[in-house]
């Protein structure tokens, strides 16, 4: 895993890489293109809140000399009627992956999240099919909870997801 991995607030210097990483379907990747979007939302949304809000947020995954690698992000889901939790992503350049920054970057963020908001809980999914981000969860500290049977919609099917989490005590015990 490499500890040369640090999260920061996303800069204007890495807009240009972040909207490849979701704009293209080749830097995306297999699993992570979904469609091409509105071109010149993700600037809009950074100039309006820098992409940090109550809500959720995202930030920047970055390699050694400061370098852009990929993002991670979080949104709040409700798992009762007042218990809110986080649910996280990431996305890394596709020369990035398989060199362990998933792992660390996601281990980095639940530590993040748990240290600065009250939540209990920070969940994942991913495709059944993407073991390499499976093992990335798992090597992060999360525990594989079961499938979540046509929960995800890309490249014109439905594609069953494997549920991960971690909670707030088993971060702590760390």
């Amino acid at each position: 895993m490499s500890d040369h991995v640090r999260l920061r607030p996303i800069a204007a210097k890495d807009l240009d890489l972040l909207e490849r990483l979701f704009e293209d379907p080749v830097e995306a990747g297999e699993f992570g293109f979904f469609g091409h979007r509105n071109p010149g939302a993700l600037r809009r949304a950074w100039a309006e809140q820098g992409f940090l809000s109550p809500q959720g947020g995202r930030l920047a995954v970055v390699g050694e000399d400061d370098r852009f690698v990929g993002e991670v992000e979080w949104r709040e889901v409700m798992q009762g009627p007042a218990s809110p939790c986080w649910n996280i992503g990431i996305g890394l350049l596709a020369a990035e992956r398989g060199k362990g920054y998933g792992t660390r970057a996601q281990r980095l963020l639940a530590e993040y999240l748990f240290a600065h908001t009250r939540v209990n809980r920070i969940e994942a999914s991913t495709e059944v099919v993407n073991t390499a981000e499976q093992r990335a969860l798992e090597r992060a500290g999360f525990t594989r909870e079961g499938v979540i049977r046509g929960g995800c919609f890309r490249a014109g099917a439905w594609r069953d997801m494997v549920l991960y989490s971690v909670l707030r005590a088993e971060v702590a015990a760390r």
